[in-house]
């Protein structure tokens, strides 16, 4: 995990040391982190946040597109042959797509085809927010949209993704809203009560 970087030390760094920092929040699109740097000062994490999102937001069609089809596909060539980039890389980790049975390599492989060729985009999804079964799900149900909600879908994701990306980079008082909570209960049926002794892993 990267050594985040103060909010107050990116307000006052030179365009090199900020584009090192903030350059890959988009995936290959270092220019938003240079739209970003004219806009210093930011009082918030949020409110680079959103400047960054809205120099997306405000891009033309080319920009755009450009940058969501500089994503990998998932457990695709480039991720099989190491060429991602280190945020993608731990990403599709994190989910568990570099450990697939040969089964669900195939289901990636056939959805990433399908999508490819009725979108013409590669299939975006937040993976840190998934696991690689819901994944799938989720390939299944919006390959059933149509192709202006789909270009909206992938935009939508590409900002969950930054949110998280610029979490891990920036120190900030603020915080974005990337975490959830995660509670679980295991009842005893028989005594119908919370059941006592059970061990919990997460991995």
């Amino acid at each position: 995990r990267m050594n985040p970087v103060p909010l107050d030390t990116l307000n006052t760094a030179d365009h090199k040391a900020f584009t090192a920092a903030l350059g890959e929040v988009m995936e290959l699109a270092p220019w938003v982190a240079d739209e970003a740097y004219a806009a210093r000062p930011f009082a918030s994490l949020a409110a680079l946040y959103q400047t960054m999102t809205d120099a997306v937001r405000k891009a033309g069609d080319e920009r755009q597109r450009a940058l969501i089809e500089g994503h990998p596909d998932l457990a695709g060539k480039a991720a099989r042959e190491g060429k991602l980039t280190a945020d993608s890389t731990a990403e599709q980790a994190g989910a568990g797509l570099d450990r697939l049975s040969e089964e669900e390599f195939a289901a990636f492989h056939r959805l990433n085809d399908a999508y490819r060729a009725k979108f013409g985009m590669p299939f975006i999804v937040c993976v840190r927010r998934h696991g690689k079964e819901s994944i799938l799900r989720e390939f299944e149900r919006r390959l059933n949209n149509d192709a202006a909600t789909e270009r909206q879908t992938a935009l939508a994701e590409i900002f969950r993704i930054a949110a998280l990306r610029l979490d891990q980079r920036v120190k900030a008082a603020d915080r974005l809203k990337v975490h959830g909570r995660l509670s679980t209960h295991v009842l005893d049926t028989h005594g119908g009560h919370p059941a006592a002794g059970v061990a919990n892993e997460l991995c």
